[in-house]
């Protein structure tokens, strides 16, 4: 990476997004200093101004707009400020905390936008994304139903290819446990139409080259790789279901003449258990427990607690990290909102590119 600076879009301005983010510079000064924010100004001010009447002993950054990232590289090296960069037209009025608008949905779109131009361009060393409202987006007309579409689309218009030859996936990581989805925001029905050989090897190799670039890149070791089953009791022999039979196996077997490591199905209700307990043993039970479809793999990561929670997009030409919660309009304008997710996040993109955490 030719810089260690990360790009940081504000998310959602009605949501706890921006006041997140003023909490994390606040707190962790020496882990924010390599951070610019992609953003409004208008809310961001707001948001720091909350944070300073709800906590009036505690030291808060100052805000530092930069007009572009060559000067954001030289100013990024300072703690206790918080560099932002103007990624969305100003609004004339700022939109109203904790409501679904049009207004909050267009900006949080063109930060987004922003910083995957950012990452992919190599003004920033990958990008981390602060919580968005999906039906905000619908409102704004963005024809995308969360971060992780709207990226793969960015990274396919960079690289000049359609988004089908840009396969993602989305993965969900704390400390005990990484689970990676077979499929991400579609119906339950269809996420089942989704389990097809093609499709599971397809995610098993994406884990595969994430694992192999990052994990065990620092273990010397293959990714070692779990594999959920789709049915009770990964389908008791066909008993319960034949996605197991004929799906997933195949797709495990034509992953294993690759010489990928990989194993299962194993019953969806005791993997992530497995995987869990196993995870300080060498070798691990596995690196990664691979879901069938979106709750099956994001409930017990949530379980053990979202403010150590990563979202990390797998797939794309830039490391993107999100908190894994979201925009949490109940707490917005508050200064309640807890950074501890958001600060995981920028961790993690921070060990991803190869640089330290603190």
């Amino acid at each position: 990476m030719k810089t260690q600076l990360l790009a940081l879009s504000m998310g959602d301005p009605a949501g706890i997004g921006p006041e997140i983010i003023v909490k994390a510079y606040a707190e962790q000064p020496q882990l924010m200093q390599q951070v610019c924010v992609l953003g409004d100004a208008q809310v961001m001010q707001r948001a720091l101004q909350l944070c300073r009447e709800h906590g009036p002993g505690q030291s808060w950054p100052e805000l530092l707009p930069v007009p572009d990232w060559q000067q954001a590289v030289q100013q990024g090296g300072q703690a206790g400020r918080l560099l932002l960069l103007q990624a969305c037209d100003m609004p004339e009025t700022l939109p109203a905390f904790g409501q679904v608008q049009a207004l909050a949905g267009r900006m949080a779109a063109d930060c987004i936008v922003a910083g995957a131009r950012a990452a992919l361009e190599g003004h920033a060393a990958a990008l981390v994304t602060a919580p968005i409202h999906k039906e905000a987006l619908a409102l704004a007309g963005v024809d995308y139903p969360g971060h992780t579409e709207l990226l793969q689309a960015c990274a396919a218009r960079h690289a000049g290819v359609s988004v089908a030859e840009m396969p993602v996936r989305m993965m969900l990581a704390n400390p005990e446990l990484r689970t990676v989805l077979n499929s991400i925001h579609v119906s339950l029905r269809d996420a089942i139409d989704q389990v097809t050989a093609q499709q599971v090897l397809e995610t098993i190799r994406i884990t595969h080259d994430f694992l192999q670039r990052t994990v065990c890149a620092r273990l010397s070791r293959r990714p070692r790789i779990a594999l959920a089953g789709l049915n009770p009791h990964a389908g008791e022999g066909g008993l319960f279901g034949r996605e197991e039979i004929d799906a997933i196996l195949p797709a495990m077997a034509a992953a294993r003449d690759l010489g990928l490591d990989v194993h299962g199905p194993y019953p969806p209700d005791t993997v992530f258990m497995q995987a869990r307990a196993g995870a300080r043993q060498e070798p691990p039970f596995c690196d990664a427990v691979i879901a069938m479809y979106h709750d099956q793999g994001l409930i017990p990561v949530k379980y053990l607690g979202v403010e150590q929670g990563v979202n990390v997009t797998l797939g794309l030409p830039l490391v993107r990290t999100s908190p894994d919660h979201g925009t949490a309009f109940d707490l917005a304008g508050s200064a309640r909102a807890d950074c501890d997710s958001l600060v995981a996040a920028v961790r993690m993109a921070r060990w991803m590119t190869g640089g330290q955490p603190d």
